[in-house]
């Protein structure tokens, strides 16, 4: 688990991994340096108010781009959220740029043919809401495939036939984390400009929190069957 903020961390992921006697090892980037890539059977790499650009005022980014280009290299499965799923495209050849409007709040997803038969998202809706919160946005790698999209940018993608996703929404964050960010709200000159009510999402997230708990948690119960079947499998 490569975490990035003790309020940005696995959520509702950890639960299914701990029910299947998984151990979780967590990697903070900017408390030490990285681990070796071999040795694990996946890596899950979450959100963060870096972006991708700004390794010159994260010295930490450096390092962590370079294990995620070795953990692709060799072979290991590969699930990236928000920030995370920027640095997975970045890693894969994608270009990842500042989104012409954030997307912050309870957004509607469709995932596309493609991801109505991926392995992965396949446990999703076809439609659903989802929780956002980011400011950039990737395009597809190249040879990759797209999952799923919202009316303002790409949402879920695949490496290929590979054992690697990237979902640029929240399906891990918990009630606590997702109130902890819009407690910091007008510390982020980016959400402040979009004009919306952090109270208005507050309120609205307390009505759909629990369902999409329980999606995350169907997600990353899949990720990990995926893992499974799939760690040290040659790409």
């Amino acid at each position: 688990l490569v975490v990035h903020h003790r309020n940005a961390a696995a959520g509702v992921f950890e639960e299914p991994a701990l029910a299947a006697g998984h151990e979780l090892v967590e990697w903070l980037p900017h408390e030490g340096a990285p681990p070796a890539p071999d040795g694990f059977g996946a890596a899950i790499l979450f959100g963060a108010e870096a972006q991708v650009d700004q390794e010159d005022a994260y010295p930490w980014l450096r390092p962590e781009k370079q294990l995620v280009r070795d953990l692709l290299e060799v072979g290991t499965p590969l699930l990236g959220v928000c920030f995370g799923s920027q640095l997975l495209a970045e890693a894969a050849g994608a270009t990842v740029r500042r989104a012409e409007r954030p997307e912050i709040g309870w957004h509607e997803i469709e995932l596309t043919p493609d991801g109505r038969e991926d392995p992965l998202l396949g446990v999703m809706p076809e439609r659903f809401e989802s929780f956002q919160y980011h400011h950039y946005e990737w395009l597809l790698p190249p040879g990759g495939v797209t999952l799923a999209r919202s009316a303002l940018a790409l949402q879920a993608f695949r490496v290929g036939q590979r054992p690697v996703w990237g979902l640029q929404f929240h399906p891990e964050v918990t009630e606590p984390d997702l109130g902890s960010w819009l407690d910091d709200w007008h510390d982020d000159a980016g959400a402040v400009a979009t004009g919306l009510d952090p109270e208005a999402i507050r309120a609205e997230s307390a009505t759909k929190i629990g369902a999409w708990n329980d999606a995350g948690r169907a997600l990353s119960e899949r990720f990990l069957q995926i893992s499974r079947a799939a760690s040290r499998t040659p790409t």
